[in-house]
């Protein structure tokens, strides 16, 4: 048996399944990969679903669930607050605050663009139609101030401008408690200071908790591409430093099967998106209850309740806490909170993928371009493997010339596999050849390339970054198919150079294969198949090395 060509069958195997799986995920079909159950689309959220939403916990000796003590909030006398969205703007972000409740509705990102339509900033916090992305805090305990509470905002700037930071004060009182949200914007940061004052204007001692959620509907995100679109999702995730990271599912949630830490004194929580996220931590070595709920039909809610401990009649207490709202960039993760960069998800070559993505940083650092970081990277990769190459292609061309002993070794025993196979390990063994030696130099690649996949799919840096003329989205495919074009060419002429197969059948695929991948990189990332095009262009100049100084005159005459 040909193990060689056993293995690259594998590979074409592979390559048509990819393809396949592409195109189902493009038609709305689940991937084979890792089917997911459709959601039913919510057309409109209730106000009252909207509102409620955090799971059953106990806080302070006293039961409480957040939307429920909402409701019962709702009940007593009030003073009645008009909504009023507030914006405040500063250099990277738009934000939307409502008054009733101070929740945060709305959040645009001024310096990255719809991946859909690129007249448009992308907008992670919403309320509409389509979505339902909501940051809601408020007081479990009583009939205490909460995210459906009428508050007050106290005058102010509401855009940056010259300055440093601005802020939104919101107050409301309820049955004596005071409740005061401050949300702090800084310049350039995508971090939110969200601190609570509690100060008890009542005659008895009160022990309220503060709860942070983050309430999203389930719906499955529309998909960009065939293979560009691949890594759309949005999911919940908790992260303690005993548990560590772990992506929930909205499925589960909803049928009560999910499994994540549920106490801690560290941690965070959030709510995953391609390319983004957002989260709460709050203050560290500060006791916490971790809870997700399905709040409605396709809502759900993942957050901490964490107790504020008694407070006097005429104290108050405090209690500071971040949001976190933008993109997975690796190196504003790792300075946030311990455990933040692992919402980038490079999947299950994350071992690979994560030190090629920081060589890579380094690259860009002293190039500022990601298409010419990647054409760096790839004559590194391809100057690292030119030993082992070189040692493949010699194999390669030993196999051609002890081909007619392979023949007649096949012919001698071709009623009788078992011996043909063990007739053949003893031809590779005295012609000290290794059956595997021609596979090496694309076996060892492999990883590279689907780890540089993977890294292309998480990376926010690369997202929307220009290369030259057309390509203006290393993420997206190439708008004109050049790249796969060339990468077609430069894979025959790479086929031509290398020592024919001496399997007329495994000829014949060879030759097949560059139009096959060609077809798949018209929906492969065109930062991808950059470093597909280099690495056959650098190949033609390797063979022509290897060929022409490397492999031994006599290997060249008798092949």
């Amino acid at each position: 048996m040909d193990i060689k060509r056993t293995v690259l069958w594998v590979i074409f195997s592979m390559s048509l399944l990819m393809l396949w799986d592409g195109w189902a995920r493009h038609n709305g079909k689940p991937s084979i990969f890792s089917p997911q159950v459709a959601q039913t689309k919510n057309a409109s959220t209730p106000a009252s679903a909207s509102a409620s939403g955090a799971a059953s916990t106990t806080s302070a000796g006293n039961a409480a669930t957040p939307g429920a003590t909402a409701a019962a909030a709702g009940d007593t006398a009030a003073p009645v607050i008009k909504s009023e969205r507030i914006t405040i703007t500063t250099d990277v972000v738009k934000a939307d605050i409502d008054t009733i409740g101070g929740e945060l509705k709305r959040l645009e990102l001024l310096k990255h663009k719809d991946g859909t339509d690129h007249t448009h900033n992308v907008v992670l916090f919403d309320e509409s139609a389509k979505r339902t992305y909501l940051a809601q805090t408020g007081l479990l305990g009583g009939p205490f101030p909460n995210h459906k509470t009428g508050f007050v905002a106290k005058p102010g700037v509401r855009t940056l401008g010259d300055g440093n930071q601005v802020q939104l004060v919101l107050e409301a009182e309820q049955n004596g408690v005071k409740l005061t949200k401050t949300y702090t914007f800084k310049k350039g940061d995508y971090i939110i200071d969200v601190r609570h004052d509690v100060t008890n204007n009542s005659t008895a001692a009160i022990s309220p908790s503060l709860y942070l959620q983050l309430l999203h509907d389930g719906t499955k995100p529309e998909s960009g591409g065939m293979f560009s679109g691949s890594g759309e999702f949005y999911a919940p995730a908790v992260y303690t430093e005993s548990d560590k990271f772990q992506k929930l599912d909205f499925e589960k949630i909803s049928k009560g099967t999910d499994s994540h830490a549920k106490e801690s004194d560290n941690g965070w929580v959030a709510m995953l998106q391609h390319f983004f996220v957002s989260a709460f931590i709050p203050q560290d070595k500060t006791k916490r209850e971790i809870f997700t709920k399905k709040v409605d039909a396709n809502l759900y809610a993942v957050g901490n309740v964490l107790p504020m401990g008694t407070v006097a009649p005429g104290a108050t207490v405090s209690m500071n806490a971040r949001l976190y709202s933008g993109p997975q960039e690796s190196a504003k993760l790792e300075a946030i909170a311990p455990g933040f960069e692992l919402v980038k998800d490079y999947g299950v070559l994350t071992i690979i993928a994560k030190p090629l993505f920081w060589v890579m940083e380094q690259i860009h650092k002293m190039l500022g371009n990601w298409g010419w970081t990647i054409v760096v990277f790839t004559i590194a990769i391809k100057l690292a493997l030119f030993p082992l190459s070189a040692a493949g292609y010699r194999s390669m061309a030993k196999m051609k010339v002890v081909t007619p002993k392979m023949q007649a070794v096949r012919e001698r025993f071709k009623n009788d596999p078992q011996k043909m196979n063990q007739a053949m390990m003893e031809l590779y063994k005295t012609e000290k050849i290794n059956p595997l030696g021609g596979c090496f130099p694309i076996l060892i690649q492999m990883p590279v390339f689907l780890s540089l996949y993977w890294v292309l799919q998480a990376s926010v840096e690369m997202r929307g970054a220009p290369w030259v003329g057309w390509i203006t989205d290393l993420t997206s495919p190439d708008p004109w198919y050049i790249l796969p074009a060339v990468y077609a060419v430069s894979m025959y002429i790479t086929t031509k150079l290398n020592p024919a197969p001496a399997d007329p059948m495994q000829a014949k695929m060879m030759m097949f294969m560059p139009l096959i991948f060609s077809v798949m990189f018209f929906f492969f990332p065109s930062g991808l198949v950059l470093y597909w095009v280099v690495n056959n262009i650098l190949s033609i100049a390797q063979q022509w090395v290897i060929n022409n100084k490397l492999i031994p005159p006599e290997h060249k005459a008798q092949a």
